[in-house]
């Protein structure tokens, strides 16, 4: 699933459209099959952790979300594109390129109304808005609640997915199972959540161990019955997450003793 840094990734690549008046506006969901954007100016796009708001004058926003397979792919006008043609949801053109969501989320509302999709998220650790103290209030109204799960509620703090979750909960010594209430420095684990989704904003490919080589960059995900790099006891992995969701947890029983994990979700 793509996590707050892939979305806000992908409103800098739709960048490209800002400024520009569209001169093709194609909406492949039947539900907004007869909306027509063409000839409109386009603002702006930003990210709200992992939702993309696409701006365009009239007071007229084009929102999207990723979920588990979205992607937009920006091109060159009238280039062939990389994707199957059944998989683009939308197409936003320009003289000069081409916006194709495939797999997305869409849906079409005023401006005035984006709190409608977004309004229930938390701080964005990426956003203008972020806000460490509010992001631990938010969690400390759930003291009950294993601390991995809550990490995921975008409605704490919008951005973190799987990967950072086991991430930061690995580099602060945390079991994914642990009850918020039982942390004695929320601050300081939201702070290094934040810090390290800003680190990685810009790269490739994501790095928290500080080795940017394949197979290196992480700690713990996806490196489940492997060796921690840390200690050497085999990493746990449990899939918490519907079929085909990618929910596994992964951290090392030693390094972060605390048992076993427990199931999260993502609220958004």
């Amino acid at each position: 699933m793509p996590e707050g840094d892939n979305v806000w990734q992908t409103a800098r690549r739709l960048d490209v459209l800002s400024g520009r008046t569209l001169t093709r506006s194609d909406f492949r969901v039947p539900s907004l099959a007869t909306v027509d954007l063409t000839g409109r100016r386009v603002l702006e796009t930003v990210s709200r952790g992992k939702h993309l708001l696409t701006r365009v004058e009239g007071g007229v926003t084009v929102h999207s979300h990723l979920r588990m397979e979205g992607r937009w792919d920006v091109q060159a006008a009238g280039s062939p594109w990389r994707r199957p043609a059944h998989q683009a949801r939308v197409v936003l053109q320009t003289g000069t390129h081409q916006a194709i969501g495939f797999a997305v989320v869409l849906d079409v509302l005023a401006t005035d109304d984006e709190d409608d999709v977004v309004g229930h998220l938390g701080p964005d650790l990426l956003g203008p808005d972020w806000d460490q103290a509010e992001a631990v209030r938010r969690l400390e109204q759930s003291p009950d609640t294993p601390l991995g799960e809550a990490l995921l509620d975008q409605r704490n703090l919008a951005g973190l997915g799987n990967i950072y979750k086991s991430e930061l909960l690995f580099l602060s010594g945390l079991a994914p199972s642990r009850r918020v209430g039982d942390v004695p420095d929320l601050g300081k684990v939201v702070a290094l959540g934040h810090r390290l989704i800003v680190a990685n904003r810009d790269r490739l490919r994501r790095v928290t161990t500080g080795v940017d080589r394949p197979g290196q960059s992480l700690w713990v995900y996806d490196r489940g019955g492997r060796p921690c790099r840390r200690c050497g006891t085999p990493i746990s992995a449990e899939d918490h997450g519907p079929a085909g969701a990618e929910r596994v947890t992964y951290w090392c029983p030693s390094c972060q003793p605390g048992g076993p994990a427990s199931p999260g979700s993502s609220n958004g």
